[in-house]
């Protein structure tokens, strides 16, 4: 059973720092392109940042220099490092694989940036 869990949210001033992470189990992480999306309140759901199976990431521009995803093979761990908090960061996140042809996504977890 394929399983991708976020923690790692919360509320933070603007200027702030927060750091994701998705554990994942069930599938073969080593092997697995990874992402981030959000969706904040009213909007589409928008991807945010991919990461590769050897951890080459890449991202939109709007966090470009302020996010850096990574991922620990060992722990089968994905993570995003959000610094310089905006009010517009506010949004529930999630990741996502695609595992045997198959979309799979976390339940999110909820960052909400205040001034």
């Amino acid at each position: 059973q394929v399983q991708l869990v976020e923690s790692g949210g919360g509320l933070v001033q603007a200027g702030g720092s927060l750091r994701l992470s998705c554990r994942t189990s069930g599938i073969n992480f080593k092997i697995s392109p990874m992402a981030w999306y959000r969706q904040a309140p009213g909007k589409e759901r928008e991807l945010v940042a991919t990461i590769s199976a050897d951890g080459s990431a890449n991202y939109i521009d709007s966090v470009k220099d302020r996010f850096t995803a990574s991922r620990d093979w060992a722990w089968a761990t994905l993570y995003l490092q959000m610094n310089s908090l905006k009010l517009e960061d506010t949004a529930v996140y999630y990741c996502q694989t695609q595992w045997r042809s198959v979309n799979y996504w976390g339940r999110g977890t909820q960052v909400t940036v205040s001034s």
